[in-house]
């Protein structure tokens, strides 16, 4: 078995069922009667915790590849962040659905009382468009540049929602801060990746336009 069928049948089949293991545990739980006295918060705050988790898990693949040189990595990427946008429904639904019975007075009246909904269902609104163009064909109709530029909204989806949990527990802060203080390191790992090397060309600016003659030769360079 080639590398790459390894990671099809084997790797990608139990990460899927690795991302449900929540959610399953979540119904088991459910169902034996594990959950605290009011099962609704405990849902709810799973179903977003998770949310959060595998958004986190997302923007590290790609660092993690770079350092590891691990490839394969990027392939999980697109999964991971289809299941964050899936525990992200069902944390909306949750509230929707068993909390406001789909009372959409309620909801509303609800939204200047409470601006954590508000900054959550926006996080929500901006994984939509990430999840619709999550498939091959439409990243090929788009285009590599215009697919990752859209794609960028995942950091405002992370960074609402990190916010979201921050405002909505109002007194024990610990935990939305840890993945404030993760989201943060990973942010600064792109930007340092991303002015990295425009730092170095300015310092060798010898060595830029060497690595850049290759495009003058009609070869495929940095440009």
């Amino acid at each position: 078995m080639t590398r790459s069928q390894t990671i099809r049948w084997v790797f990608k089949p139990t990460l899927f069922l690795s991302c449900l293991l929540p959610l399953a545990l979540l119904v088991w739980n459910f169902l034996q009667d594990n959950l605290s006295a009011n099962p609704l918060d405990d849902i709810t705050d799973e179903t977003g915790t998770w949310t959060l988790r595998f958004l986190m898990v997302t923007l590290s693949l790609t660092p993690l590849r770079k350092i590891t040189g691990w490839s394969a990595l990027q392939r999980f990427r697109r999964m991971v962040g289809l299941f964050a946008f899936f525990y992200g429904s069902l944390h909306f639904t949750t509230y929707l659905y068993f909390d406001k019975f789909f009372d959409f007075g309620e909801i509303l009246a609800d939204i200047p009382k409470r601006p954590f909904i508000t900054v959550g269902f926006a996080a929500l609104t901006t994984m939509v468009p990430l999840a619709l163009t999550s498939n091959d064909r439409i990243t090929k109709w788009m285009g590599g540049r215009r697919w990752k530029l859209l794609h960028r909204l995942v950091y405002v989806t992370a960074i609402g929602g990190v916010v979201h949990y921050l405002w909505l527990v109002k007194a024990d802060t610990q935990r939305p801060l840890t993945y404030g203080a993760i989201l943060a390191i990973l942010l600064g790992y792109r930007l340092w990746d991303y002015w990295r090397p425009r730092v170095a060309s300015r310092v060798n600016p010898l060595r830029s336009k060497g690595r850049l003659q290759p495009s003058l030769n009609g070869d495929e360079g940095d440009l």
